[in-house]
């Protein structure tokens, strides 16, 4: 490991120990917000006081061993021993690594979820149901809380468009990397030729914004529609206007809010991800600008690049951001089994980052 390397690790410690020090303080404990913010960055930094002291047992063992190779006796049993710690600390540096990668404070945040049907007619829909279904079974398996938002129904399946709020620990990390254009090439149910159709649908992953900091937005800049919901809720829906369209006029972005019974608490969904689009579409451009380059452009939204197939013929997914990611698993895929997916593009990213470090170091 480079000797800045080091130094930053080492900052790093000295950090939570000033954390330690400072959640003991009576003043900081009486502060129940502040508390409560060092308290997570305390944990965050937790996993590599554990690494280090896991690196620190290994270079012991590793020179208690190399000391036994003058005993004959004992010189095959220092081999072992010496081999063991050596792969221990070169699963250590790794580890300890990853914990110098810029830690991006939307990682533990909720998202929304916006999935569009893209070429391909009402294949495309169906496929954009799939997707939509496949996220919503994943975020299942993880325990996290899925809220439609907003539903446009394709006509014979699926939707044309549907956008959600995902709620849980962690899950903007994990799926952060699937903005992009999803393409599925399968025979649809209506093809009677057996032909294999091509068609595609969008994503995009928008971070919640973290609360206590919205984007200020101007009343003038936003017009403000009011309709009546066609969606589900029962009768009350179809007799009032209260669902809400609201469209920032400099940027047109356009969102709608038709869930709930009241105006008010549609208004507040719409204006809530309204300010994260927005604000998404800042930190886009500032991605953009420092880092062209970057593979998977976390955070971008950039939705016209094709990033993954889903080949149904040959139980195929490939992920083209990724030489060599292509899983044989795609039934258990498109059924919420995103994992492999996930940590693999999670790895990634770590690995772009520690090598722009490295290269800055």
């Amino acid at each position: 490991m480079l000797d800045s390397l080091r130094h930053k690790l080492l900052a790093l410690v000295e950090r939570r120990e000033e954390l330690e020090r400072l959640l003991a303080d009576p003043d900081v404990i009486g502060d129940a917000k502040r508390f409560r913010s060092l308290s997570r960055e305390f944990a965050q930094l937790e996993p590599l006081a554990t690494a280090l002291a896991g690196e620190r047992r290994a270079r012991e063992d590793l020179a208690t061993a190399e000391s036994m190779r003058a005993d004959p006796e004992l010189r095959d049993l220092a081999e072992e021993e010496i081999t063991d710690a050596r792969a221990r600390l070169e699963l250590l540096e790794g580890e300890l690594l990853g914990h110098l990668v810029p830690r991006d404070p939307r990682d533990d945040g909720d998202l929304y979820l916006e999935v569009r049907a893209g070429t391909g007619g009402d294949e495309a829909a169906i496929f954009a149901g799939d997707l939509f279904r496949m996220y919503a079974r994943y975020a299942e398996r993880q325990g996290w809380r899925v809220e439609v938002e907003s539903a446009n129904p394709g006509e014979h399946g699926g939707f044309k468009e549907v956008i959600a709020r995902v709620e849980g620990q962690g899950a903007y990390s994990k799926l952060k990397f699937e903005s992009g254009t999803h393409r599925v090439q399968r025979v649809p149910e209506t093809e009677s030729q057996g032909r294999i159709h091509t068609s595609a649908a969008t994503v995009a992953i928008i971070p919640v914004e973290p609360e206590g900091e919205p984007i200020v937005l101007n009343p003038a800049d936003l017009k403000v529609d009011t309709f009546r919901s066609s969606g589900a809720g029962g009768q009350h829906v179809n007799k009032t206007d209260s669902a809400i369209r609201i469209t920032h006029v400099p940027s047109g972005v356009v969102v709608e809010s038709q869930t709930e019974r009241s105006q008010h608490a549609n208004r507040d969904k719409a204006m809530k991800r309204l300010q994260a689009m927005l604000a998404e579409a800042q930190a886009a451009q500032a991605a953009a600008a420092q880092a062209e380059t970057r593979k998977l452009q976390v955070g971008s939204g950039d939705r016209s690049q094709r990033i993954r197939t889903y080949n149904f013929p040959q139980g195929r997914i490939t992920d083209h951001r990724v030489d060599g990611l292509t899983l044989y698993d795609l039934p258990n895929v498109i059924e919420g089994g995103l994992d492999a997916l996930v940590e693999r593009l999670q790895a990634e990213h770590q690995a772009d980052e520690l090598a722009r470090m490295t290269e800055g170091a």
